[in-house]
């Protein structure tokens, strides 16, 4: 999932908003959803925007921070959320921000203009050539647009010291038609439907090396006054996974949520740097599944179907893939199945290193979901065909729940093998 190259970073990125921002998650992963909302019944509509409170984040360890699953910015369930610190680089001028999505689907940060202090002056990225950077982080509905400046970033005990990251800006220069073209506008917290992406996935940088050669339509631009042309970038300048820029801890992470049955207004776990360097952040018995170096992806075979190209991903808000077994739901809900009664299901997960794994997971009506666990933010039953191709297989925010899930970032070691790879 790289940028709109691959078809990972529309997926995966994502959490822009569908009744339920669909494919949430954020950013360089995925996608979202264009519907922007449903009748006031239904409590997988988006709801009003909340302020950020910025409280200072829940360190439960010196390598881990807690994630909560709750209303969020807008009563969109199924969205992971921490806060971060922004710091302009190698100085004590900070602030922190809550309400940021984790997304394993996507890499890097990104933080919008209106969350920072304007006495926050954070340096520009330039390329080579001396051009201020600016990207447009893609959606299949929309688009993210800002400047990519560099800054400290710290969560729990960690921190990636002037680290390039997306600062989401609409009234920075003008946005270039090729990117303003694809879709809506995601430039606010209320229509991404958080306030900033935590992009955690198996990749160091959000567009790799697809942007370094030539310059990729609809991603980086170099820009002068308020004009702005696509350009080439070199890895090193690109927004950044934080991970791989730790001191210690930096060869993937660990996202670790409860058991959810039926519903539940909120639940707590936590986000766990490393895998094998501590002893919270052990692999254990888990099953290392290997994904492609070149998009992230695996297969899930289920119901006689293969779709080859799977992921694991937090920011999105339910398990999207197509199947004829069950009906999708009426309008406002047509983003998820309504089976007449709860399917159980089965499915096989292949990695690309030969390991296979059977997952067990049920999907209910989403109808009665939301009149039955309304006001909830943790729903597992949700699943839908919303934004996928037949070829894909999105296991979402609910495979996570009663999980420890990693994520090894590529070319890192570890003690399960060298990155990229997913584990469970």
């Amino acid at each position: 999932m790289r940028h709109t190259s691959s078809f990972v970073t529309l997926l995966c990125a994502a959490l822009l908003a569908l009744l339920v921002s669909a494919c949430g998650g954020g950013g360089g992963g995925s996608g979202g959803s264009s519907s922007s909302s449903s009748s006031g019944t239904t409590s997988l509509s988006a709801g009003p925007t909340v302020t950020n409170t910025s409280p200072s984040p829940q360190v439960v360890a010196a390598n881990a921070v807690r994630v909560t699953v709750d209303s969020g910015v807008s009563n969109v369930p199924n969205m992971p959320f921490v806060s971060i610190t922004i710091c302009a680089p190698g100085t004590s001028q900070c602030q922190t921000i809550d309400h940021i999505l984790v997304d394993t689907g996507s890499w890097g940060v990104r933080v919008f203009a209106s969350q920072l202090p304007a006495s926050m002056a954070l340096p520009q990225q330039k390329d080579a050539a001396g051009h201020l950077v600016a990207e447009c982080m893609q959606f299949f509905d929309g688009y993210t647009w800002g400047s990519v400046k560099l800054a400290d970033l710290q969560i729990a005990g960690e921190k990636a010291a002037s680290l390039p990251i997306q600062v989401i800006d609409p009234n920075y220069a003008s946005v270039p038609s090729d990117c303003a073209s694809v879709g809506a506008s995601r430039n606010t917290p209320g229509t991404l439907q958080a306030n900033g992406i935590l992009g955690i996935g198996v990749f160091k940088h959000d567009c790799g090396a697809n942007c370094v050669q030539q310059a990729v339509a609809g991603t980086y631009y170099g820009c002068s006054g308020t004009t702005c042309t696509s350009i080439p970038l070199a890895e090193a300048l690109q927004v950044a996974n934080p991970i791989p820029y730790f001191a210690t801890d930096n060869n993937g992470s660990m996202l670790s949520l409860p058991t959810v049955s039926g519903g539940a207004q909120s639940v707590s776990g936590q986000l766990v740097f490393g895998i094998g360097t501590q002893t919270n952040n052990a692999l254990g018995s888990a099953q290392v599944i290997g994904v492609s170096p070149s998009n992230g992806t695996f297969t899930t075979v289920q119901n006689g179907t293969t779709y080859s190209s799977s992921i694991l991903d937090s920011g999105s808000t339910g398990l999207f893939f197509q199947t004829s077994v069950m009906p999708a739901c009426a309008s406002p809900n047509s983003a998820y199945y309504c089976p007449a009664s709860t399917e159980s299901l089965s499915a096989m997960i292949q990695g690309v290193n030969g390991t296979t794994s059977a997952v067990s997971f049920s999907v209910g009506n989403a109808t009665t979901i939301s009149q039955t666990y309304s006001g909830d933010s943790a729903l597992p039953l949700l699943a839908g065909p919303a934004f996928v191709t037949s070829s894909i297989f999105d296991w979402g925010l609910p495979f996570f729940y009663g999980r420890n899930v990693y994520a090894a970032v590529e070319q890192q070691t570890t003690p399960g093998g060298t990155g990229p790879y997913v584990a469970y």
